[in-house]
């Protein structure tokens, strides 16, 4: 476990207690914008965490998950976003609010991959994340905080008990 005398001050750290506090903040500026998504879809691995807190928050049950892989290390990244199997299909939901969740909006093209893959299909979409940088190609509906440092967040800070399997070759689905 990284102890906080070892924090890099180039890096920005999120702790559990701090997480939850932003969670909460975040449902409460959603709320507060009268919008009441009917679907939270869920950018996995990092906004699992969000959009279940959201979900209890909000009162929504419904949380797809969109498994998308473009992250392979620190700062390091696919060429594109990848899609991952199961694909998920957005069938008969035209007047449907969905509210995108992750946890940070890097450069955006995960966020906009899949904020784009909704558009059209559901009635009104809209992004949250708990960080936003300046980079990103997406300015989010809904952002707790903005940094331009690489975020750690409580459950990623630590190393893998096991270690990742090998990248299996992945094609690009849209």
């Amino acid at each position: 476990m990284t102890e906080f005398n070892e924090l890099d001050p180039k890096k920005e750290y999120l702790s559990w207690e701090l997480y939850g506090k932003a969670a909460r903040e975040m449902a409460e500026v959603i709320a507060a914008d009268d919008f009441r998504p009917d679907i939270i879809m869920a950018i996995a691995r990092g906004g699992l965490f969000f959009a279940g807190s959201l979900g209890y928050a909000l009162s929504v049950k419904n949380i797809y998950t969109m498994n998308v892989e473009y992250y392979t290390g620190e700062d390091e990244r696919l060429d594109v976003p990848v899609v991952l199997p199961p694909y998920l299909e957005l069938v008969d939901l035209e007047e449907a609010k969905v509210l995108v969740a992750d946890d940070v909006a890097d450069t955006g093209h995960t966020l906009k991959m899949v904020r784009d893959f909704c558009a059209g299909k559901v009635g009104d979409v809209r992004t949250a994340v708990l960080y936003e940088k300046d980079r990103s190609v997406v300015k989010c509906d809904y952002c707790w905080q903005r940094s331009n440092l690489w975020i750690e967040f409580p459950w990623s800070v630590e190393k893998p008990v096991i270690a990742p399997k090998p990248r299996l070759k992945q094609v690009a689905h849209a």
